[in-house]
Protein backbone atom coordinates (compact mmCIF):
# COMPACT_ATOMS: atom_id res chain seq x y z
CA UNK A 1 0.00 0.00 0.00
CA UNK A 2 1.25 3.06 -1.07
CA UNK A 3 2.31 6.01 1.76
CA UNK A 4 0.91 8.90 -0.63
CA UNK A 5 -3.02 9.43 -0.81
CA UNK A 6 -3.17 11.99 -2.81
CA UNK A 7 -0.68 12.65 -6.56
CA UNK A 8 -1.82 15.73 -8.25
CA UNK A 9 0.71 16.36 -11.43
CA UNK A 10 0.30 19.44 -14.03
CA UNK A 11 -3.53 19.86 -13.34
CA UNK A 12 -4.83 22.61 -15.48
CA UNK A 13 -8.04 23.87 -15.66
CA UNK A 14 -9.82 27.04 -17.68
CA UNK A 15 -12.75 28.42 -17.85
CA UNK A 16 -13.74 30.35 -20.94
CA UNK A 17 -10.41 32.26 -21.34
CA UNK A 18 -9.43 32.41 -18.12
CA UNK A 19 -6.99 29.52 -17.23
CA UNK A 20 -7.18 29.01 -13.09
CA UNK A 21 -4.62 25.77 -12.78
CA UNK A 22 -1.89 26.19 -14.96
CA UNK A 23 -0.24 22.90 -13.85
CA UNK A 24 -0.39 22.34 -10.39
CA UNK A 25 1.80 19.55 -8.64
CA UNK A 26 1.76 18.07 -5.12
CA UNK A 27 1.21 15.16 -2.98
CA UNK A 28 -0.21 14.17 0.03
CA UNK A 29 1.06 11.79 2.49
CA UNK A 30 -1.08 9.11 4.41
CA UNK A 31 -2.33 10.73 7.47
CA UNK A 32 -1.12 14.18 6.58
CA UNK A 33 -3.15 17.80 7.18
CA UNK A 34 -2.00 19.30 4.25
CA UNK A 35 -3.33 22.93 3.62
CA UNK A 36 -3.57 24.77 0.10
CA UNK A 37 -2.99 28.05 0.54
CA UNK A 38 -3.89 31.05 -1.51
CA UNK A 39 -6.14 34.10 -1.63
CA UNK A 40 -9.64 34.48 -2.96
CA UNK A 41 -10.00 33.55 -6.39
CA UNK A 42 -6.84 31.83 -6.51
CA UNK A 43 -8.03 28.00 -7.53
CA UNK A 44 -8.66 26.01 -4.42
CA UNK A 45 -12.16 25.38 -5.04
CA UNK A 46 -11.38 24.30 -8.58
CA UNK A 47 -8.90 21.79 -7.45
CA UNK A 48 -10.80 20.49 -4.53
CA UNK A 49 -13.63 19.90 -7.18
CA UNK A 50 -11.81 18.50 -9.14
CA UNK A 51 -10.40 15.75 -6.68
CA UNK A 52 -13.92 14.75 -5.37
CA UNK A 53 -14.54 14.03 -9.00
CA UNK A 54 -17.37 17.29 -9.11
CA UNK A 55 -15.43 18.44 -12.12
CA UNK A 56 -13.60 17.96 -14.92
CA UNK A 57 -9.77 18.45 -15.38
CA UNK A 58 -8.62 20.15 -19.15
CA UNK A 59 -5.35 18.35 -18.10
CA UNK A 60 -2.70 16.42 -16.24
CA UNK A 61 -3.84 13.27 -13.38
CA UNK A 62 -5.24 13.16 -10.15
CA UNK A 63 -4.82 10.06 -8.05
CA UNK A 64 -6.77 9.68 -5.20
CA UNK A 65 -6.05 6.44 -2.51
CA UNK A 66 -4.31 5.07 -6.14
CA UNK A 67 -7.73 5.51 -7.85
CA UNK A 68 -7.60 7.93 -11.04
CA UNK A 69 -10.04 10.76 -10.48
CA UNK A 70 -11.10 10.50 -14.18
CA UNK A 71 -11.14 6.86 -14.75
CA UNK A 72 -12.29 5.54 -11.58
CA UNK A 73 -14.60 8.35 -10.06
CA UNK A 74 -16.69 5.47 -7.67
CA UNK A 75 -13.57 4.08 -6.30
CA UNK A 76 -12.07 7.78 -5.52
CA UNK A 77 -15.72 8.97 -4.01
CA UNK A 78 -16.07 6.16 -1.75
CA UNK A 79 -12.70 7.02 -0.47
CA UNK A 80 -13.72 10.65 0.24
CA UNK A 81 -15.04 12.88 2.20
CA UNK A 82 -16.13 16.64 0.95
CA UNK A 83 -17.02 19.43 3.43
CA UNK A 84 -17.66 22.58 1.07
CA UNK A 85 -17.67 26.12 2.45
CA UNK A 86 -21.34 26.30 3.48
CA UNK A 87 -22.59 23.33 6.12
CA UNK A 88 -24.78 20.75 4.02
CA UNK A 89 -27.19 20.28 6.50
CA UNK A 90 -30.80 19.58 6.41
CA UNK A 91 -32.00 21.94 9.38
CA UNK A 92 -35.37 20.66 9.22
CA UNK A 93 -34.11 17.81 10.83
CA UNK A 94 -31.83 17.02 13.65
CA UNK A 95 -28.57 16.58 14.70
CA UNK A 96 -28.70 13.09 14.99
CA UNK A 97 -31.42 12.44 12.25
CA UNK A 98 -28.73 14.11 9.80
CA UNK A 99 -25.71 11.79 10.18
CA UNK A 100 -28.45 8.56 10.32
CA UNK A 101 -29.69 9.95 6.73
CA UNK A 102 -25.93 10.43 5.78
CA UNK A 103 -25.55 6.79 6.88
CA UNK A 104 -28.19 5.28 5.33
CA UNK A 105 -27.33 6.83 1.69
CA UNK A 106 -23.80 5.34 2.22
CA UNK A 107 -25.03 2.16 3.46
CA UNK A 108 -23.40 1.54 6.18
CA UNK A 109 -24.81 -0.96 8.81
CA UNK A 110 -26.50 0.14 11.95
CA UNK A 111 -26.76 4.10 11.41
CA UNK A 112 -28.16 4.59 14.32
CA UNK A 113 -24.89 3.57 16.18
CA UNK A 114 -22.58 5.06 14.19
CA UNK A 115 -24.70 8.21 14.85
CA UNK A 116 -24.36 8.22 18.23
CA UNK A 117 -20.29 7.64 18.14
CA UNK A 118 -20.20 10.87 15.86
CA UNK A 119 -22.16 12.76 17.59
CA UNK A 120 -20.27 12.14 21.02
CA UNK A 121 -17.24 12.16 19.44
CA UNK A 122 -17.76 15.51 18.64
CA UNK A 123 -19.16 16.67 21.98
CA UNK A 124 -22.56 16.96 20.46
CA UNK A 125 -24.72 14.33 22.18
CA UNK A 126 -26.75 17.19 24.32
CA UNK A 127 -27.84 18.73 21.02
CA UNK A 128 -28.57 15.03 19.62
CA UNK A 129 -32.26 15.77 19.68
CA UNK A 130 -32.57 19.60 18.47
CA UNK A 131 -33.00 20.81 14.82
CA UNK A 132 -30.10 21.35 12.83
CA UNK A 133 -31.23 25.19 12.32
CA UNK A 134 -31.27 25.90 15.98
CA UNK A 135 -27.27 24.97 16.77
CA UNK A 136 -24.55 27.74 16.78
CA UNK A 137 -22.13 28.23 13.60
CA UNK A 138 -19.83 26.02 15.46
CA UNK A 139 -22.07 23.44 16.42
CA UNK A 140 -23.11 23.36 12.50
CA UNK A 141 -19.63 22.89 11.44
CA UNK A 142 -18.95 20.26 13.95
CA UNK A 143 -22.30 18.37 13.11
CA UNK A 144 -20.79 18.62 8.96
CA UNK A 145 -17.27 17.55 9.79
CA UNK A 146 -19.21 14.57 12.23
CA UNK A 147 -21.21 13.47 8.75
CA UNK A 148 -18.65 13.59 6.61
CA UNK A 149 -16.73 11.06 8.84
CA UNK A 150 -20.02 8.57 8.00
CA UNK A 151 -18.30 5.27 6.59
CA UNK A 152 -14.93 6.16 8.09
CA UNK A 153 -13.38 7.63 4.69
CA UNK A 154 -9.46 7.31 3.95
CA UNK A 155 -9.35 10.93 2.58
CA UNK A 156 -11.04 14.38 3.92
CA UNK A 157 -11.47 17.79 1.69
CA UNK A 158 -12.26 20.70 4.11
CA UNK A 159 -12.91 23.84 1.94
CA UNK A 160 -12.31 26.97 3.75
CA UNK A 161 -13.89 24.75 7.03
CA UNK A 162 -14.12 27.72 9.42
CA UNK A 163 -15.17 31.14 6.97
CA UNK A 164 -17.88 32.97 8.70
CA UNK A 165 -17.06 31.50 12.07
CA UNK A 166 -16.59 32.97 15.48
CA UNK A 167 -13.22 33.02 17.07
CA UNK A 168 -14.15 30.85 19.36
CA UNK A 169 -15.95 28.53 17.02
CA UNK A 170 -12.74 28.85 14.48
CA UNK A 171 -10.96 26.98 17.40
CA UNK A 172 -13.31 24.03 18.18
CA UNK A 173 -13.46 23.45 14.68
CA UNK A 174 -9.40 23.13 14.63
CA UNK A 175 -9.25 20.70 17.25
CA UNK A 176 -11.99 19.10 15.79
CA UNK A 177 -9.73 18.97 12.93
CA UNK A 178 -6.16 18.07 14.67
CA UNK A 179 -8.71 14.61 16.41
CA UNK A 180 -9.40 13.63 12.95
CA UNK A 181 -5.85 13.74 11.66
CA UNK A 182 -4.74 11.94 14.81
CA UNK A 183 -6.48 9.01 13.92
CA UNK A 184 -4.81 8.38 10.34
CA UNK A 185 -7.42 10.17 7.90
CA UNK A 186 -5.57 12.01 5.36
CA UNK A 187 -7.08 15.73 5.41
CA UNK A 188 -6.66 18.34 2.27
CA UNK A 189 -7.92 21.49 3.84
CA UNK A 190 -8.02 24.51 1.63
CA UNK A 191 -7.93 28.40 3.36
CA UNK A 192 -6.65 31.91 2.90
CA UNK A 193 -6.35 32.33 6.67
CA UNK A 194 -2.26 32.06 7.64
CA UNK A 195 -3.28 31.32 11.14
CA UNK A 196 -4.94 28.17 10.31
CA UNK A 197 -2.65 26.72 8.07
CA UNK A 198 -0.41 27.67 10.54
CA UNK A 199 -2.18 25.96 13.21
CA UNK A 200 -3.13 22.59 11.90
CA UNK A 201 -0.93 22.03 9.03
CA UNK A 202 1.97 19.46 8.40
CA UNK A 203 2.81 20.76 4.87
CA UNK A 204 1.23 23.84 3.24
CA UNK A 205 1.62 24.72 -0.77
CA UNK A 206 0.93 28.16 -1.38
CA UNK A 207 -0.91 28.28 -4.56
CA UNK A 208 -0.88 31.74 -6.79
CA UNK A 209 -1.31 32.61 -10.45
CA UNK A 210 -2.63 28.82 -11.19
CA UNK A 211 0.55 27.44 -9.86
CA UNK A 212 2.36 26.02 -6.94
CA UNK A 213 4.87 28.68 -5.98
CA UNK A 214 6.32 26.60 -2.57
CA UNK A 215 5.51 23.36 -0.61
CA UNK A 216 7.21 23.02 2.91
CA UNK A 217 6.47 22.94 6.55
CA UNK A 218 5.80 25.98 8.39
CA UNK A 219 9.56 26.15 9.82
CA UNK A 220 11.13 25.31 6.16
CA UNK A 221 8.65 28.53 4.62
CA UNK A 222 9.51 30.41 7.49
CA UNK A 223 12.80 29.91 6.53
CA UNK A 224 12.25 30.48 3.08
CA UNK A 225 11.03 33.90 3.50
CA UNK A 226 14.03 36.10 5.46
CA UNK A 227 12.25 38.51 8.16
CA UNK A 228 12.19 41.82 6.85
CA UNK A 229 15.02 44.35 8.18
CA UNK A 230 13.52 46.44 10.31
CA UNK A 231 15.81 49.54 9.72
CA UNK A 232 14.09 49.86 5.68
CA UNK A 233 10.85 49.76 7.23
CA UNK A 234 9.03 52.36 9.19
CA UNK A 235 7.64 50.63 12.70
CA UNK A 236 4.06 50.78 13.32
CA UNK A 237 3.66 50.98 17.11
CA UNK A 238 1.57 48.27 18.65
CA UNK A 239 -1.35 48.77 21.14
CA UNK A 240 1.23 47.53 23.54
CA UNK A 241 3.63 50.35 22.91
CA UNK A 242 1.11 52.46 22.92
CA UNK A 243 -0.35 51.61 26.41
CA UNK A 244 2.66 51.32 27.95
CA UNK A 245 3.83 55.18 26.58
CA UNK A 246 0.59 55.86 28.31
CA UNK A 247 0.64 54.46 31.50
CA UNK A 248 4.97 55.36 31.45
CA UNK A 249 3.91 59.30 31.26
CA UNK A 250 1.28 59.35 33.72
CA UNK A 251 3.53 57.66 36.37
CA UNK A 252 6.35 60.79 35.69
CA UNK A 253 3.38 63.63 36.22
Amino acid sequence: MSNTAITVKGLKKSFKDKEVLKGVDFEVKRGEIFALLGSNGAGKTTAINIFSTLMKPDGGKVSICNFDVQREPDNVRQSISLTGQFAALDGMQTGRENIIMIAKLRGVSNPAQVADNLLAKFSLSDAANQRADKYSGGMRRRLDLAMSLVGTPEVIFLDEPTTGLDPEARIEVWDTVKELAGSGTTILLTTQYLEEAEQLADRIAILNGGKIITTGTLAELKEMFPPVKVEYVEKQPTLEDIFLEIIGKKEEK
